[in-house]
Formats: C-alpha cells, sequence, structure tokens
C-alpha cells in the first residue's frame, strides 16, 4: 500500500462554500436601509443628470457645487452598496468597514 492510498480512504475533501453570483448577499444591508440606499443611489444619478442637461447658466458657482455633491453622493453609496451586499464586508472583516 502507498502513502496515497491511506491517506484517501481515510480523509475527506473539504467542502468548498455554494459561490453566489457576483459574491452578492443582503445578509448585511437589508429592508429599509436597503431600500433607502438604492433610492440615494437613484436620486443622486438623476441629479447628476438634470444638471447635465443645463446648457446655459449665468453664474455657474453654484451649478458647480451641486453636480460635485451630487456625483460624490451618488459614488460613495455605491461604494456602500458595493461593500455591504458583496463579499467584501466579510474580506475585510466588521471593524475595518465600520471604521472607515
Amino acid at each position: 500500500m502507498e502513502n496515497g492510498d491511506v491517506y484517501n480512504e481515510t480523509t475527506e475533501p473539504q467542502a468548498k462554500p455554494p459561490r453566489r453570483p457576483f459574491g452578492c448577499t443582503l445578509r448585511h444591508l437589508w429592508g429599509w436601509r436597503l431600500l433607502t440606499k438604492a433610492l440615494q443611489a437613484l436620486l443622486s444619478l438623476l441629479a447628476v443628470i438634470c444638471e447635465e442637461i443645463v446648457e446655459n447658466c449665468i453664474n455657474c458657482d453654484g451649478l458647480y457645487f451641486f453636480e460635485f455633491t451630487s456625483c460624490s453622493a451618488f459614488l460613495l453609496s455605491l461604494l456602500i452598496l458595493c461593500v455591504y451586499c458583496t463579499d467584501v464586508y466579510e474580506t475585510f472583516g466588521e471593524d475595518k468597514v465600520q471604521r472607515v
């Protein structure tokens, strides 16, 4: 008997965890919090689109500030959705996610 035969009979292969499509999970963000973050991303995207429709303005300082804040809100809300709704939360750990 070879060493490989002994180990093949007594050890079991490790079961791989089931793969979720794109690593998506709603374990950490669900219910009204998920709805609120999705609505925030949608409304901030709508604000960016509405800002881009404006072709002429006399004093554009406020418009540029609105563009900056709405685009920042959109990107940050997408980041939060990606972190909480994918495997990134488990990869980095709860303490590091909360710290960031």
